[in-house]
């Protein structure tokens, strides 16, 4: 029997002007893990939160919380993140000079490492790093911002990597974040996807439609 799908959604859709009451209301509505959409300006074309922020949330949910750095450097964050209540962290490749010694210090801080790919980053950057690795995020859009179409090229890039892993012999998550609805989110999992991360699909209708939400991308 396969294992049920994670289901993150990403904070980066919900109401920001009571953040504390939306992580709490995924968490009752049945989410697996809160994703944070961590964007500089820089790096990405957006700006949304740092550390402070991720403090201030973290009494108000027990499920982990999943960290996703779009910013560059990286590295002189971890720590903060890490100490914010950052469970997962997530880096992408392209964030800094050496990937290795950013997974490496990720885990020596206690969190589990991840690698982001975006939709035009190969998947062999992940070859010969892959035991430092606790989880892939593929980005199905563009990162920098919500809401954007779902681009379907990308399904390959998860079934490649699906054989990567598998290969491997880890127990490495597998995620998928951006244009994930009811009806791309199957695509995905049969792809090879065990976690997904959506914001506009969990979040339209309101903290009642919250836990119908997140079972409709489950399946």
């Amino acid at each position: 029997m396969a294992a049920r799908t994670l289901i993150a959604p990403s904070i980066l859709a919900s109401d920001f002007s009571r953040l504390g009451e939306e992580v709490r209301a995924i968490e009752a509505a049945g989410a697996d893990w809160v994703h944070v959409d961590v964007m500089d300006g820089h790096f990405v074309p957006n700006i949304t939160i740092g550390p402070d922020v991720v403090k201030a949330l973290r009494p108000h949910a027990t499920i982990p919380f999943d960290v996703h750095l779009m910013i560059s450097p990286a590295d002189p964050y971890l720590e903060a993140f890490r100490e914010a209540g950052a469970d997962w962290i997530s880096v992408h490749p392209e964030a800094g000079p050496h990937l290795h010694r950013t997974l490496r210090r990720i885990r020596e801080l206690g969190a589990k490492a991840g690698v982001v790919l975006n939709p035009g980053s190969d998947i062999q950057a992940l070859q010969w790093m892959i035991e430092d690795i606790d989880l892939v995020l593929v980005m199905s859009v563009n990162p920098g911002f919500g809401g954007q179409s779902f681009i379907s090229s990308q399904l390959r890039k998860v079934e490649a990597l699906r054989k990567m892993i598998d290969a491997s012999g880890r127990e490495i998550v597998l995620e998928v974040d951006g244009g994930v609805t009811p009806d791309t989110a199957p695509r995905c999992i049969a792809a090879g996807a065990t976690a997904l991360v959506a914001g506009s699909a969990v979040f339209r209708g309101g903290p009642e439609r919250y836990a119908a939400n997140i079972a409709a991308l489950r399946g």
